[in-house]
């Protein structure tokens, strides 16, 4: 198990694990049998981290918008 998987475990349970079944298989792993379900994971863990991207970045708005209004109410008072 990759290390930067493990917090990812509820997302894309089902991609990870249908991976670690597959590695099981050294033959499998080893003859590219594995692709296709490394290929799920991936988009899985892109699709969660798009969405995590656009979340944080709403965040980061609503922070920002919220600062500007602090400092504009600083700033009328002088």
């Amino acid at each position: 198990m990759h290390p930067q998987l493990s917090d990812k475990r509820i997302v894309c349970r089902e991609f990870i694990q249908a991976l670690d079944a597959c590695h099981a298989n050294n033959w499998a792993r080893l003859t590219g049998r594995c692709n296709q379900e490394k290929d799920k994971l991936n988009q899985c863990l892109r699709k969660e981290r798009v969405e995590r991207s656009a979340r944080n970045r709403a965040d980061a708005r609503e922070q920002r918008t919220k600062a500007e209004r602090a400092w504009k109410e600083l700033h009328e008072n002088d």
